[in-house]
């Protein structure tokens, strides 16, 4: 009785054994019916198959992180492709000529404009407020006198307000570069899509 159980037991794990080895694999037949097994038809050996293996399943021709990677690759192409194509479309919508972009670029650097005057402006009057701390500071180091801790906190104030005005005139310009930057472009593309020469300022469509 134990050495029938014995071979039993031995036969399972040999089968066992042989399953964990043998390949399965997965196709669809010419009507759309997914079959599995370990071998495949030759009639479909060409077609789009599938290898489990131990449970998961392998693309044969291509794994499935290199076709979601192409998905994703071909959907932002797509989607960059559909956004230039709305941007031209609203290029030729908004404008009837050349002079029209340049209007509506300056109309867009006014507020940026008015900003940098504003800064400039309080620039000018806080570097005047710390030149002139600076020039008491020097002025009581020449006679010997001690700095007060008022002059010295005023001095650390005027300074921080110098380099966030600096900061800001700075921000405000290249935001005004990149404005000019972006009507010019889209200059350029109106004239690629009316067809006008490089150096051409039409005045209808």
């Amino acid at each position: 009785m134990k050495k029938s159980s014995l071979l039993a037991v031995s036969a399972l794990c040999i089968v066992f054994s042989l399953n964990a080895e043998a390949k399965l694999y997965k196709w669809v037949d010419k009507d759309g019916t997914t079959h599995y097994g370990e071998t495949i038809p030759p009639e479909y050996a060409d077609r789009d198959t599938k290898e489990l293996d131990h449970g998961r399943v392998t693309d044969r021709s291509e794994t499935f992180d290199d076709k979601l990677k192409s998905s994703k690759q071909e959907s932002v192409v797509d989607k960059a492709a559909i956004e230039a194509s709305r941007h031209d479309q609203a290029l030729l919508n908004s404008y009837s000529n050349e002079k029209e972009i340049d209007l509506a670029r300056d109309r867009n650097l006014l507020q940026i404009e008015a900003r940098l005057n504003s800064y400039t402006t309080m620039l000018k009057s806080a570097q005047s407020t710390l030149d002139g701390l600076h020039q008491e500071a020097d002025s009581r180091t020449k006679k010997g006198w001690k700095i007060p801790q008022s002059l010295t906190d005023d001095l650390a104030a005027a300074e921080v307000r110098v380099a966030d005005l600096q900061k800001n005139i700075d921000v405000n310009q290249k935001e005004m570069d990149a404005v000019k930057a972006r009507y010019e472009a889209d200059k350029q593309r109106y004239r690629e899509l009316k067809g006008l020469s490089g150096g051409s300022s039409g005045t209808g469509k």
